[in-house]
């Protein structure tokens, strides 16, 4: 990548996006222009020395505003969140399929170089994801297509828009697919947040206000590999000077269950809680895993970062935002 060529981060208020702008700017890349739909004020990290933008890249006319000029794009955008969001939001997820079609046009006119969209472990088909002692998933594992209802369509979608955009016009196209990417500088309350987020968030309350207890969604068994933000933005940086452009598996190869996960931040809080079941919540598949083969034989490298090893500056972050908040004025006190 030219480090003097425009950048785009579509999504670069969210998340991963305010990560990834943050890693080219520590990089060299002189030229980065950061879109969002979000107000600037809410957005999760934003740099004085970049070039931010508020667009709805939902239109065809704010898509060709955001990729004018740029030579390569990273299109995080997307209307999403945890289980408890994308369960409940079905039709707003898949709305974002605007997004990526009109990103896709607009990077198809300007001559966009290479072209990065951020898929989801949430292409894979169901019946493979029903028991928490999963089978790690292959890329191949999303055909016959089953994904999740909503998201994963939208996802499995745009993967296959992308692919026929390089056939029939040459654009070249990177693909990731994400597995449950955790961190500081994200959402970690106000139902989009996910597990690693709601667990430190819950613990965090529990420890500050005394209440002793926590609400776990499920059984706690079910199981998942999370993914530190900066494996994901190495990953990203890594997928994207490379010359493949099939879909690739980007996460941990760590299973973990919710309960070890909820153990780990009781670690992190130096408590130990009562907890309670709520077994109707939304919970998801059962069980998912990445295989990291193919992103190994094809970058020579795959995700480090341990959960434990990652969920230390996350449970710290959260703790910081929420004595930060003043509804613990008693706890931030005492220090």
């Amino acid at each position: 990548m030219d480090t003097d060529a425009l950048v785009l981060v579509a999504g670069g208020g969210g998340f991963i996006g305010g990560h990834l702008v943050a890693a080219l700017r520590r990089r060299g890349f002189s030229r980065v222009r950061a879109v969002d739909v979000k107000p600037a004020g809410g957005w999760y990290q934003r740099f004085d020395d970049v070039e931010n933008l508020e667009l709805d890249l939902q239109g065809i006319d704010a898509c060709r505003r955001a990729v004018d000029g740029a030579a390569e794009v990273f299109n995080l955008a997307a209307d999403m969140g945890g289980m408890g969001f994308i369960e409940t939001h079905k039709a707003d997820c898949m709305l974002s399929v605007l997004i990526n079609t009109h990103l896709l046009l607009a990077a198809r006119d300007a001559g966009v170089r290479r072209y990065l969209f951020a898929s989801s472990a949430c292409v894979y088909n169901a019946e493979r994801q029903s028991s928490a002692d999963v089978t790690a998933l292959r890329e191949e594992d999303a055909y016959p297509a089953l994904p999740e209802d909503g998201y994963g369509w939208e996802k499995l979608f745009g993967e296959r828009m992308c692919r026929h955009f390089h056939e029939d016009y040459g654009l070249e196209v990177r693909v990731p697919r994400l597995h449950n990417v955790y961190g500081p500088h994200g959402t970690w309350d106000g139902g989009r947040e996910k597990a690693p987020a709601a667990i430190c968030r819950k613990v965090i309350d529990a420890d500050l206000s005394g209440s002793g207890t926590i609400e776990i969604w499920g059984d706690g068994e079910q199981t998942r590999s999370f993914t530190y933000v900066d494996d994901t933005v190495e990953g990203l940086f890594r997928l994207m000077e490379s010359d493949v452009r099939e879909p690739i598996n980007l996460g941990s190869s760590q299973l973990i269950s919710i309960n070890r996960l909820v153990d780990l931040a009781e670690e992190n809080a130096g408590v130990r809680l009562e907890r309670s079941h709520r077994l109707d919540a939304p919970l998801g598949v059962r069980g998912r895993n990445s295989d990291n083969t193919r992103i190994r034989a094809l970058l020579g490298w795959e995700p480090s970062t341990s959960i434990e090893a990652g969920l230390v500056p996350t449970y710290e972050w959260i703790r910081g935002e929420m004595l930060a908040s003043g509804r613990y004025a008693r706890a931030a006190a005492a220090g």
